[in-house]
């Protein structure tokens, strides 16, 4: 199979899962989608920021039996794997981004599908009297705290009312009553958020279909944001690209937008204007759900409400869902984020990054680590100046740490034996203070200092671990001698 090419769906992409050992696993045991279904993926392969004990690369893990559902499964940790990724993406897990940065730079736009599409297979529409989304879409709660049942994995796609453009972004939606959902938009970070701003300043409501259960590669590249990809690109044309092959989508029946054809759930619906709601009113909690950072976030006290207008669903149909701080988390922002990095800094100065992670303790979001090739001593200094440019690249950026070309990016060891042998913090940490970054980091609330302005200011943080030119030959790794193990034994 040529994955670049062949996965058109998130069935597909499980099929070449189970051909790999250990990468997918499935229970008949029943489970309970209120708390009880991620906290036993937590001990299977949630990883990333969640709490210890978890394991991090456990497989991805298919629920066949969900308490109250009859007809559907839940899968979750898809994504939870960089080497899942790399391999339903058809790339080496190190060379993501660098694919992806390609890809943006020529996306392949979407098509609308001919063919009857797979995800209207069954139809519930609103206007049925038992119409009901508890009952129709077997969303999990994350923990006892949540707010409500929520669909953590849903590609929301929605067209800007004054130029109709498209986008797909994911956000974060909890299911509030039989056919309304909220969905959180933070503030000024995600397109959609500005559509239904402007739609409600023309007094409009804004039709919205969520697509669950989709082709990995939509699911990844629908993670990118501004100034990779300002409002008006359409994200799933770097799915295009990534696939060689234009994403299909499909006319909604009950709204006039379009879905993703080939996804096991659509949700069809219409963001409110001038509508608010409290999002834990159905159980008065205070909270919403786990966030990457790896806290249980606050309720949102004005999140925006979409009313629901149909559920259409591929016959015995999975849910797709993901454990808020887990890995799965990181490798959709983060990967994105690499990619971003990539291309803003290779234009600007060509040749000197060689390598760009966003480490999981940073959920994806809040830390980078770059690895800078100096070449001559003119390059001293370009290095902070990479890790500038990748604040500038992802606002939400909080820490980057600088290293060296012998020094693996993707082993954190590594990267701390840098930290403690070619770093001194009073010469090698630059502060950039009172700077916006992201409002759910728990540090940067006006209550934990008062030169806190503001909740999501922060001060990003550069720990320059990059050996000073000048002093090279001061710092040379001991230089063991190459042999090729497998004479003496086996290595996995």
């Amino acid at each position: 199979m040529n994955n670049r090419t062949d996965i058109k769906d998130l069935r597909s992409a499980l099929a070449v899962l189970e051909k790999m050992p250990g990468q997918l696993v499935q229970t008949d045991v029943e489970v309970d989608p209120d708390a009880e279904l991620s906290g036993v993926y937590r001990y299977v392969g949630a990883g990333g920021t969640v709490q210890r004990p978890t394991r991090v690369n456990g497989p991805a893990m298919i629920f066949n039996k969900v308490k109250g559902f009859n007809d559907a499964k839940v899968v979750i940790g898809v994504l939870a794997s960089r080497k899942r990724v790399g391999t339903l993406l058809g790339c080496e897990p190190e060379n993501i981004s660098k694919l992806l940065r390609e890809c943006v730079a020529h996306p392949i736009q979407p098509v609308i599908t001919k063919s009857s599409p797979a995800c209207q297979e069954i139809v519930h529409t609103a206007s049925e009297p038992d119409f009901d989304l508890n009952r129709l879409v077997p969303a999990p709660t994350n923990t006892p705290q949540d707010a409500g049942p929520y669909i953590t994995m849903g590609m929301c796609y929605a067209s800007h009312p004054d130029t109709g453009i498209g986008d797909v972004t994911i956000h974060r939606l909890c299911i509030q009553g039989k056919d309304e959902l909220s969905i959180f938009f933070t503030p000024g970070a995600r397109h959609i958020g500005a559509m239904a701003l402007r739609a409600e300043e023309l007094g409009q409501k804004l039709p919205i279909s969520i697509s669950i259960g989709v082709d990995p590669a939509i699911e990844i590249t629908s993670c990118f944001e501004a100034p990779t990809t300002p409002l008006g690109y359409n994200e799933l044309s770097i799915a295009g690209a990534l696939r060689q092959s234009p994403v299909e989508m499909c006319r909604c029946l009950t709204i006039p937008e379009l879905a993703i054809a080939n996804a096991e759930y659509v949700i069809e619906g219409e963001v409110l204007p001038n509508r608010r709601i409290r999002e834990d009113q159905g159980t008065n909690t205070g909270y919403a759900m786990p966030e990457f950072p790896g806290y249980t976030g606050a309720a949102c006290q004005d999140c925006w409400v979409i009313k629901v207008r149909a559920v259409t669903h591929r016959v015995h149909p999975i849910l797709q869902t993901c454990i808020g701080p887990s890995m799965e988390h990181v490798n959709m922002a983060g990967i994105c984020t690499e990619a971003s990095i990539w291309d803003l800094v290779e234009r600007a100065m060509p040749g000197r990054l060689t390598g760009v992670y966003c480490h999981p303790s940073g959920g994806g979001k809040y830390m980078a680590i770059m690895q800078i090739r100096k070449s001559a001593p003119s390059d001293e200094g370009r290095q902070r100046q990479a890790a500038i440019l990748a604040f500038s690249a992802f606002s939400e950026l909080k820490h980057v740490i600088l290293v060296d070309e012998d020094v693996d990016i993707f082993d954190t060891d590594d990267v701390l034996w840098a930290l403690n042998t070619r770093y001194q913090g009073n010469i090698d940490t630059i502060f950039i203070p009172g700077v916006r970054c992201h409002p759910l980091d728990p540090s940067a609330q006006p209550y934990y200092s008062p030169d806190i302005s503001d909740r999501g200011i922060s001060c990003k943080t550069i720990f320059d671990c990059t050996v000073p030119y000048h002093l090279k030959s001061h710092f040379v790794r001991s230089q063991f001698l190459k042999v090729n193990p497998d004479k003496w034994i086996k290595l996995d």
